[in-house]
């Protein structure tokens, strides 16, 4: 075993020590520990910014692009966001202990199932510190140790930042062990957490297509697959254009580098002459670079828009582009929507926009994606959207949760049986 490997392994079982004695605590101290942190994040927030300015300075160096500078930049504005989503946090129900099912058996045995956290999670995620926070807070509302493993582009930040974590759980209640980041910049480090079975419950990727698959493929440590989002928009023969020109233009373009926007539009043919020309102008007034099919560039051709529209390869199909980017496709059937979406889909969300109802139940029916939108945009799958509060990541998988996974999404669940003397 390589030190790494041995200081991971650490780290990973002191975090196993602390999720026993986090496991069983009440949420009034859970919810203090957490209002600790959120007024400790803010009162040293000049620390903060301080080794923030460390990691800017050498992402510029790097020729990090500026929009993901300004994402990994943290200001005294944005911790008080981020302490602020803290104090949100506790306001939501605590999962743990609650009773998901239960009976008395014909033998007069007690059953209850009851939720419990999942116990040691470890979260890889690219460079946005601001995640160091929220994924802490969320796996202690949920009585679970969190083991941390940002980029190495974040590495100062998420080392001051874990600091203040730690220093604001002493005396609280909480296992300061609760909150670990784990030690090493380099892949080795992840690798070892990856592996780091019987010692981590569950790991959780948050960041792109390529990180999500690089963790499932090389971890034996089970793995919650989230955020890679293809999704599709399908404009039925019975879509109302007016709503179908708004929901398309939302779900690419209201914000484009999140998993939970429009990468694919698939238009039935029986709109498409007059669909087309309507929403080639939206997406062009927005910004929107249009990769199109034949049809599609026939009809940018007979009705000039302004919109940029370049002729689609098999790749675009199959690109979660993360920019103003968007393929388009017509297509004969509702049928042949469907095969589209299951050659290409990320299993992420899919929206059909139509005036039938019997279309609307054939599509939900035979879409096997974590979310299936209906007249509406795909940028509504989201955990605050849905009225979970914060979310940890969106779930794409099948196996424990899927879609977005709120607080109740990290627990599992257990049996009490209390009998009486009983015997088999």
């Amino acid at each position: 075993m390589s030190d790494i490997e041995r200081e991971v392994h650490a780290v990973a079982g002191r975090a196993r020590d602390a999720a026993a004695d986090l496991a069983p605590l009440s949420r009034a101290v859970k919810d203090a520990a957490l209002l600790a942190i959120a007024d400790a994040l803010v009162k040293r927030s000049d620390e903060i910014t301080a080794a923030n300015a460390e990691d800017v300075a050498r992402a510029r160096e790097d020729g990090t692009s500026p929009a993901m500078v300004d994402r990994l930049t943290l200001t005294p504005q944005r911790i008080e966001a981020i302490a602020e989503a803290v104090r949100e946090i506790v306001e939501l129900p605590d999962p743990v202990g609650e009773s998901v099912r239960g009976s008395v058996l014909p033998n007069g045995l007690d059953l209850r199932q009851i939720r419990v956290p999942l116990g040691v999670i470890g979260i890889i995620y690219e460079g946005r510190p601001n995640v160091t926070v929220d994924a802490a807070a969320l796996c202690l509302k949920s009585g679970n140790a969190a083991l941390l493993r940002g980029s190495s582009s974040a590495y100062s930040s998420n080392t001051a930042i874990v600091g203040v974590l730690r220093d604001a759980l002493e005396g609280t209640g909480v296992p300061v062990d609760a909150v670990q980041m784990v030690p090493g910049r380099t892949r080795e480090s992840s690798t070892a957490l990856m592996r780091a079975r019987g010692l981590v419950d569950v790991l959780i990727p948050r960041g792109g297509g390529s990180l999500i698959q690089a963790v499932v493929r090389d971890s034996t440590v089970p793995v919650i697959e989230t955020g890679e989002g293809l999704c599709h928009v399908y404009v039925d023969a019975d879509a109302d254009l007016d709503k179908a020109v708004a929901i398309t233009t939302n779900a690419k373009a209201q914000r484009c580098s999140v998993c939970n926007s429009a990468e694919t539009l698939l238009v039935h043919e029986a709109v498409a002459e007059e669909f087309l020309p309507r929403v080639l102008r939206a997406l062009g007034e927005s910004g929107v670079t249009v990769h199109g099919d034949p049809r599609v560039l026939e009809a940018a051709a007979a009705h000039p828009t302004g919109a940029r529209v370049v002729e689609a390869t098999e790749e675009d199909w199959a690109t979660e582009y993360l920019s103003m980017d968007l393929a388009v496709r017509v297509v004969p059937t509702i049928d042949e929507a469907l095969a589209h979406i299951r050659r290409y889909s990320t299993q992420h969300t899919e929206a059909i926009v139509t005036d039938s109802l019997k279309a609307s139940r054939y599509f939900v029916s035979r879409v096997d994606s974590a979310a299936v939108m209906v007249n509406a945009s795909t940028r509504f799958t989201d955990g605050g959207e849905f009225g979970f509060g914060a979310e940890i990541g969106i779930s794409t998988q099948k196996l424990h949760a899927r879609g977005p996974m709120g607080l109740t999404e990290m627990t599992s669940t257990k049996y009490v049986v209390t009998g009486d003397g009983h015997l088999k």
